[in-house]
């Protein structure tokens, strides 16, 4: 059963004393309005009122890598699951979705020990009231029943986005997005705040193989041909101010290492026309990535939009699958990444300024005590983001706290997002969040490093302050 691992106290110390606090200081964080500043729900969901979930199969496995990844670690191919392949070729695609979700049932002991389980039981008990742990056993009798949920107005994406206390919710857009689904929200009376992101990867990353046609998009929208960098640089700034008229609070950019420079506009110039040309090799792209991440601080501090920066992913690891799949099928592997050298540049020109919010997140989690907690305990300018990715989940929450607390302190953290394609998991992740947090600020008290009424404000601070003022929500 699942009920078993959805105990009121789950995931606190089996020290009874630690465990005692660590509920008291969970108790008052628990219910607290959730912000998700930075995430990857499809805002089309929340345009149509009337907009339901498909089926549980597009619901809880073909969006989220999460769930696949470990499913095709085991041998399972992703046309199993339902997951089409770039091509088109359908051949090998299970086309009936409650055959895929028979399969998932059928493997859901895969995923024990891992954050992706716990965050599945909880969303199954929390949002639906199912405390059966999927099986090849229930399997048909859990569809049956998520699926006739599923067109409740109640399990509606607005209606649970309502019912989950979600204050804000931030999506991640392309610079060529013509954001159509956020102007539709704006021009209707619903409170939900759905808000974009602006990142411009696809722009500012030469090695993306579909580079010119992005460019493309570009040149259509400001209804302008772009031949000159000076041009590139002035299409940018006016996606940007776009985004911050529908609501935007922040830029997000992935690069595999966080390396900054200055160049010259001539070198600069002379990049972007080779790109044009076709000709741009792996040395123009590294250094107009390096280039363009200086351009996006330049203008966060102009326009105000929180500079988000992703770094230490080697991206499509796996080529094939790529290749046959497109990104983002779980194959994003951590790499070693050096800071403080890297931001070097960028931070001696704009770490003291106090228009300047960087927030920096890495998958080399070894980075986090060694060096981004340095950095964001000295630059005003610097903000730590959460562990992210690989490491949200209870044990890399710990080792967090551990690593960067005692350099960085609670006031120059950012705060928790989910960074979730899948909706109906956001509250389970905010909650393991809470309670991690809770139990380790717990474990401060009971040494005396912290008094309880200090745990109880930090506490607030983890679950809700700190994401409110760093992103501006």
């Amino acid at each position: 059963m699942a009920g078993e691992n959805l105990r009121p106290e789950r995931f606190f110390s089996s020290d009874p004393d630690v465990r005692t606090l660590a509920v008291e200081i969970y108790e008052s964080i628990r219910d607290l309005p959730i912000l998700c500043p930075h995430g990857h729900v499809d805002p089309q969901l929340f345009v149509d009122p009337l907009q339901r979930f498909g089926n549980p199969t597009e619901l809880f496995i073909t969006p989220d890598h999460y769930v696949f990844r470990l499913l095709f670690s085991q041998g399972i191919p992703l046309e199993a699951l339902g997951i089409q392949p770039l091509d088109g070729n359908h051949a090998n695609v299970e086309a009936d979705p409650q055959k895929a979700w028979g399969l998932f049932c059928s493997n859901f002991h895969l995923f024990a020990g891992t954050p992706t389980s716990l965050w599945l039981q909880e969303e199954l008990a929390g949002v639906f009231g199912i405390t059966e742990k999927p099986s090849a056993e229930n399997a048909e009798r859990l569809y049956a029943q998520l699926s006739e949920m599923l067109q409740m107005e109640e399990y509606s994406p607005r209606r649970l986005y309502e019912r989950f206390r979600i204050e804000a919710l931030c999506t991640t857009d392309a610079a060529t997005d013509n954001l159509s689904a956020h102007q539709a929200l704006q021009n209707q009376t619903w409170a939900g705040r759905i808000l974009p992101t602006f990142r411009p990867d696809k722009l500012t990353n030469l090695k993306n193989p579909t580079w010119r046609t992005d460019l493309s998009n570009l040149e259509v929208l400001i209804s302008k041909e772009i031949t000159t960098y000076p041009g590139f640089i002035q299409a940018l700034e006016d996606r940007r101010a776009f985004f911050k008229q529908i609501g935007a609070k922040a830029t997000d950019h992935d690069v595999l290492t966080p390396y900054t420079a200055e160049f010259t506009p001539a070198e600069l110039e002379g990049i972007f026309q080779r790109a044009l040309r076709g000709n741009a090799d792996a040395g123009d792209a590294h250094r107009f990535s390096a280039g363009m991440l200086m351009e996006m601080a330049h203008m966060s501090c102009e326009d105000g939009l929180v500079m988000q920066v992703h770094a230490g992913s080697f991206r499509n690891n796996n080529r094939n699958l790529f290749e046959q799949f497109g990104s983002d099928m779980g194959a994003d592997i951590p790499v070693q990444t050096e800071f403080t050298r890297n931001l070097a540049p960028l931070l001696q020109k704009f770490g003291n300024s106090k228009n300047l919010t960087l927030v920096l997140f890495t998958l080399d989690e070894s980075c986090y005590g060694r060096e981004l907690a340095p950095l964001a305990g000295h630059y005003p300018s610097v903000k730590l983001g959460p562990p992210w990715w690989f490491f949200d989940s209870l044990g890399g929450m710990q080792r967090y706290f551990e690593a960067v607390v005692e350099t960085v302190g609670f006031y120059n953290l950012a705060g928790f997002n989910d960074d979730t394609r899948a909706f109906c998991s956001i509250t389970a992740r905010h909650d393991l969040w809470r309670r991690a947090s809770a139990n380790w600020l717990a474990g401060q008290t009971a040494k005396h490093v912290l008094g309880m009424q200090d745990a109880r404000v930090i506490a607030q601070e983890l679950a809700y302050g700190l994401a409110k003022r760093t992103y501006r929500l």
